[in-house]
């Protein structure tokens, strides 16, 4: 059996003023630091035997936290990195409306219909996330991968067999857990967007 873990990043000053990251460089807030070392407690409680991460700094100062604590080495996986958000990378959700009236109502109506502004689409996610699915799950074991929110939304609708127009329908909050475990080709959904370990000053 495979139990995979999807852990979501710890906050930036950009997720808490509601501006599209994308590949932009963006270290940890220190609210974010914290929500970190709470994520390294809690999966110290698990037998972790590989840790992959994109390699954005956000991800990596995550994923590094839970390496120490859990004494497992860290990967970088380029297949875990951010959606590419093109013309919106550094806008505000506010500033995108105005400036993208109907592509941004479409984003949120029918997000699988939409490719971002010189950037990816969420099927351009997906087709980078698949593989890496496949092989990590034909691995025993407990495996965390660190990753960004579109990410982590994208492979699970990939792991329950639902279709990317189902994006907006999961939520996962910055350093939530979810954990499935999976064998024989099932993958059962145990745990989703776990934020029980992040003490109070780590909340938002």
């Amino acid at each position: 059996m495979t139990r995979l873990i999807l852990v979501r990043h710890g906050e930036t000053l950009w997720n808490s003023e509601l501006v599209y990251r994308g590949r932009s460089e963006i270290d940890l807030s220190a609210r974010g630091r914290l929500q970190a070392e709470c994520l390294g407690v809690r999966l110290a409680q698990e037998d972790v035997t590989a840790i992959y991460t994109s390699s954005l700094s956000r991800a990596r100062q995550t994923a590094d936290a839970i390496g120490r604590a859990t004494g497992t080495a860290v990967v970088d996986e380029p297949k875990l990195m951010d959606l590419d958000c093109g013309e919106w990378e550094g806008l505000s959700v506010e500033e995108v409306k105005r400036r993208y009236p109907e592509l941004s109502r479409l984003w949120q109506a029918s997000p699988h219909l939409v490719r971002l502004p010189g950037g990816e689409s969420l099927d351009d996610v997906a087709q980078r996330v698949a593989p890496l699915l496949d092989d990590v799950l034909k691995r025993e074991g407990v495996v965390v991968l660190v990753s960004h929110r579109v990410v982590h939304k994208v492979a699970i609708c990939a792991l329950l067999g639902l279709g990317n127009s189902a994006t907006w329908q999961i939520q996962m909050d910055t350093a939530g857990v979810t954990v499935f475990d999976c064998a024989a080709g099932r993958n059962v959904l145990m745990l989703h967007n776990d934020t029980s370990h992040l003490s109070e000053e780590c909340r938002s």
